[in-house]
């Protein structure tokens, strides 16, 4: 019962300090120390913010060199696929001519396919990063 008592006792003691007001200096001190626990919270959670638009950013600048890669490459395949065409057309005509002058002409239908194609490439290459 002793033991009881002193528990209670001490209990109630321990309670009582914890509502005593603190000296304006303790207060003061405790309130500065706060608010710079707060203002340091802040600027961490500043520089994760910034770090990680940062990282979002150049995971945008990444997918946007890839899409711009990957729309030269079609492109490139595109014209490819129109100078093949023309070449086929411009070969198929020159049937129609005999000796030298079909000579001529697949030479020419040959020449131009390779001037397109190599325009072509020229194009995708400029347009890649």
């Amino acid at each position: 019962m002793n033991s009881k008592l002193i528990t209670v006792v001490v209990a109630l003691a321990v309670l009582s300090g914890c509502n005593n007001a603190k000296s304006p200096e303790t207060v003061a001190n405790d309130v500065a120390a706060a608010q710079q626990a707060a203002a340091k919270k802040v600027a961490d959670a500043r520089h994760a913010a910034s770090t990680d638009d940062a990282k979002a950013a150049d995971k945008v600048n990444d997918k946007s060199q890839d899409l711009n890669n990957t729309e030269a490459k079609g492109a490139y395949d595109v014209a490819l696929a129109k100078a093949e065409g023309a070449h086929d057309v411009a070969l198929a005509k020159c049937k129609a001519l005999n000796g030298d002058a079909q000579s001529k002409c697949k030479d020419l239908a040959d020449a131009d396919y390779a001037a397109a194609k190599a325009d072509s490439k020229a194009t995708e290459v400029a347009s890649k990063q």
